[in-house]
């Protein structure tokens, strides 16, 4: 009986953690597209397709997909110089945006959820803030 019960628990525990989890990443996702659309948008256009050679895809990008920790770092201090995205080489500069810890992981949540993009795991602010300049 104390088995069951401790399963029936264990199971209600993880199952309360997911919903809301994953209504804390449709909020986060609501906020990132209204900073998207603020910050981003000139550049990386409305469906996150870039300009070819001049402003890389977020759309269907293995860059964001691949290297989660650059492509934070790139929204938060900016980014500059050679980078390969889905096989096409970017070298151009992006000025850091100013947002808080906060805005950058919403916006990365959005772009991570977006135009063809699937991430397994939320960005978090304590992610964004543990993300140091290297």
């Amino acid at each position: 009986m104390k088995l069951l019960l401790l399963s029936y628990i264990s199971c209600i525990s993880l199952l309360t953690f997911f919903l809301f989890q994953d209504k804390e990443l449709e909020e986060s996702i609501s906020r990132g597209a209204d900073i998207y659309s603020d910050f981003c948008i000139n550049c990386h256009m409305a469906n996150g397709e870039g300009v070819e050679k001049t402003f890389p895809p977020l759309a269907k990008s293995d860059f964001l997909l691949n290297k989660r920790e650059e492509s934070i770092r790139g929204v938060k201090y900016g980014q500059q110089g050679y980078i390969l995205v889905n096989g096409v080489a970017y070298n151009n500069i992006m000025p850091p945006m100013g947002l808080e810890d906060e805005e950058i992981a919403d916006v990365m949540n959005y772009i991570l959820n977006s135009w063809g993009n699937k991430s397994d795991s939320i960005v978090t602010p304590e992610e964004v803030s543990m993300n140091v300049n290297k």
